[in-house]
């Protein structure tokens, strides 16, 4: 399984040491099938060739970061993920996670992907997935940049993003991450039985994977810059103001998305009273609550997680302890460099997807960058 890319032997031109080096290595460790050890034990990815430049980058799709979500895990912290024997396949990208499909036309929202509409949905979902200059081995402390995905925090994966030309054109590791989506990411009693901020506590699961697992892919875990867009841009700024998250990156690029933004947090879940009624487990306790919503299927959290607009982040007190606008303020705030901004025509293109009626209507370009953040 390549991803629908070619794999071809051998590696050319600007490698010089770095190429002696990694080549010294056991066989299979560098060819079209390379090899590499985490605390969990080891990975086999793919070699492909971006079109246009010498350089060859190795994938290593579906590496787990965190425990499956399921049962008592499901509203809950992400624990470290089984270690396993033998070598894990790493050329096949993983299911996505569970999220409302049918709002958009995801074929035309997989930017012309085609083989991305075939990847499934599931719960089992904490996975990321690293993008390497092929020279690139344990030593080469190569930058690293890990990208988290935008979706409004209902919608999204990391197989959306294919980081092999960024890894080639600037001879840096790119990790892509997936987050629990939508209610079973984001979802709040307001109380110790269910906290929230699930997906957020994902991302900073997968940023500590990084800091322990990157070198031996070839990167520097002191050299680590998060970056996102729309909500995803909203995610790396709240990582920013999260005393949970300092220590774990180095550098921020937040696009079209800050933590600031008022439909991205909340002081309290607010469709909690919605979803208890939705899902039929009724105005019960928060105790009763979550454990009702424990024993729902996979198909049953489906049908009633679809709340239009956007499922925000709560103050949950250890993610967030404060409103980020307190965080930003106070006097033990810990910035690092970043790199803010607004992307071109934001959103502008995503009507034209949505499987309504007004999906072929032209959107004016006054409108483009005020619309709902994806």
């Amino acid at each position: 399984k390549d991803g629908g890319k070619s794999q071809e032997p051998g590696v050319t031109g600007g490698i010089g040491y770095l190429s002696l080096k990694c080549n010294s290595l056991p066989t299979g460790q560098d060819s079209v099938s390379p090899i590499r050890t985490t605390h969990t034990g080891q990975v086999r990815g793919s070699l492909i060739h971006v079109k246009g430049f010498n350089v060859g980058v190795h994938t290593f799709l579906g590496i787990p970061f965190a425990k499956p979500p399921v049962g008592p895990l499901r509203f809950a912290a992400p624990e470290p993920p089984e270690p396993w024997s033998g070598v894990r396949d790493g050329t096949s990208h993983p299911a996505m996670c569970l999220q409302n499909v049918d709002a958009m036309n995801t074929e035309a929202l997989n930017l012309g992907n085609k083989n991305l509409s075939l990847i499934p949905m599931s719960e089992d979902c904490l996975y990321l997935s690293i993008y390497a200059p092929a020279h690139a081995c344990e030593g080469s402390n190569l930058p690293v940049m890990v990208w988290i995905h935008g979706g409004a925090l209902v919608v999204g994966s990391a197989s959306m993003y294919d980081g092999s030309i960024l890894a080639a054109i600037e001879n840096v590791l790119v990790v892509t991450v997936q987050y629990r989506l939508g209610v079973l990411g984001f979802f709040s009693t307001g109380d110790q039985h269910a906290t929230g901020n699930w997906g957020y506590l994902d991302q900073v699961a997968a940023l500590r994977w990084v800091q322990q697992n990157i070198a031996h892919f070839g990167g520097n875990p002191d050299r680590v810059t998060i970056f996102g867009e729309s909500a995803g841009g909203t995610s790396v700024s709240s990582h920013v103001v999260s005393p949970m998250s300092q220590g774990l990156f180095h550098g921020a690029i937040m696009e079209s998305g800050v933590a600031l933004l008022p439909e991205m947090i909340h002081s309290f879940f607010m469709p909690l009273q919605l979803i208890a009624n939705l899902s039929s487990c009724g105005q019960v306790e928060s105790e009763a609550l979550v454990s009702c919503l424990r024993g729902k299927s996979e198909q049953e959290m489906l049908t009633f997680s679809v709340i239009p607009g956007t499922i925000p982040a709560v103050v949950d007190g250890a993610f967030l302890p404060r409103h980020p606008q307190e965080l930003l303020a106070s006097a033990d705030f810990q910035p690092v460099p970043s790199i803010i901004g607004v992307n071109n025509d934001e959103y502008g293109w995503v009507p034209m997807l949505l499987s309504t009626s007004t999906s072929s209507s032209i959107v004016p370009a006054s409108s483009r960058t005020s619309s709902h953040h994806m």
